[in-house]
């Protein structure tokens, strides 16, 4: 799971993704108090699979964007625009042991208004969820 993760966040460096939020990608949950817009990816489940000759993984990841302004979409969408650009159906370089990837696709994205305890107070923000099936090959 490290492998796959850590894999997620290097394809993400450097790229528009990256720069659309100034870098904030985090893994797991954001710090208290992070400047917005920013993404936290986590893996939601993994469940072992595989035949009788071959193993798999078959995990599900989401991104979940964050964008404080409250009266357009516009922000969010750009952002979501770059993530789909870059991890639809992607390849993934997963270090050693990890396994291969196999395929990377988006299954859901769900947007939501909710408000959020900032620094300066309670903002609402949106969030859009965006989940992906990775299947992996295990070595």
């Amino acid at each position: 799971m490290k492998n796959l993760t850590t894999a997620i966040y290097t394809k993400a460096a450097g790229t528009a993704l990256h720069a659309s939020v100034g870098g904030r990608i985090y893994k797991g949950r954001a710090p208290e108090g992070a400047q917005y817009p920013y993404i936290v990816y986590r893996v939601i489940s993994d469940v072992p699979d595989g035949t009788f000759t071959e193993d798999y993984e078959d995990y599900l990841i989401q991104f979940s964007i964050f964008s404080a302004d409250p009266y357009s979409t516009n922000e969010v969408e750009t952002i979501l625009g770059y993530l789909t650009a870059l991890y639809d159906e992607c390849s993934l370089s997963i270090s050693s042991g990890g396994g291969y990837l196999l395929r990377m696709w988006r299954q859901n994205t769900t947007p939501i208004s909710e408000e959020h305890t900032t620094p300066a107070g309670t903002a609402e923000v949106w969030h859009y969820a965006v989940d992906y099936a990775v299947l992996i090959e295990k070595p």
